[in-house]
């Protein structure tokens, strides 16, 4: 895996157009040649790579990227990118933090709703993390940072995405499906810049 940091500024956003989410959606596909084929795009193969925007200043905007191949070189702003070691996702508790489109699916109507309350995004991420992303969640240092709203138009429809960034603690239980949550992502809305795990081990302090 290839991990990357975007770094556009003023000029590159304005040349660029980076106006919502999906203008910068846009931007982000523009470094992956996308190798899917139609039917696969309909049945949600993963496209290889995932964004989490980091947002920025009047200094401009930083954008995180992982992919399972090398990015393009842009033709605006600076990229960064490095191999991701293999004993990165060997140790057993991360710190993380997530920018996750939380939803369910309503047993009535089997529709799904976003989730937009805070102590229901902390209890679905807490109870979901075991069987969906091999990872249990310490609750004591879970914390749902921000709420968010991403809204856009995409060929004359409009798309909303409710979000919600969230960091914590977590220790792996079940080491291929975690490798898998972090290759792939977690949760719905990938495409538009969620469900990267941003991870960083976690030292363990042992007293002799």
């Amino acid at each position: 895996m290839i991990a990357s940091i975007l770094r556009l500024g003023p000029k590159d956003i304005k040349t660029l157009r980076v106006t919502d989410d999906y203008s910068l959606h846009k931007v982000v596909f523009s470094l992956f040649e996308d190798r899917r084929s139609e039917a696969e795009k309909n049945a949600s193969v993963p496209s290889g790579f995932l964004y989490a925007d980091k947002g920025g200043d009047h200094h401009g905007r930083l954008i995180l990227l992982l992919s399972d191949r090398e990015p393009r070189k842009p033709e605006h702003g600076v990229l960064e990118s490095k191999s991701v070691g293999d004993k990165f996702l060997t140790f057993d508790r991360y710190r993380f933090e997530v920018i996750i489109n939380p939803t369910k699916r309503d047993n009535k109507s089997r529709k799904i709703i976003a989730l937009r309350d805070r102590e229901e995004i902390a209890s679905w991420f807490v109870d979901k993390a075991p069987a969906s992303w091999g990872f249990t969640v310490h609750s004591s240092t879970l914390q749902v940072k921000s709420l968010q709203v991403k809204q856009f138009v995409k060929e004359n429809h409009s798309v909303t995405h409710g979000g919600a960034e969230i960091s914590g603690e977590l220790e792996v239980v079940d080491r291929p499906q975690f490798i898998k949550s972090f290759q792939q992502g977690i949760g719905r809305g990938r495409a538009f810049g969620f469900g990267l795990l941003q991870l960083a081990p976690s030292k363990v302090l042992i007293n002799n």
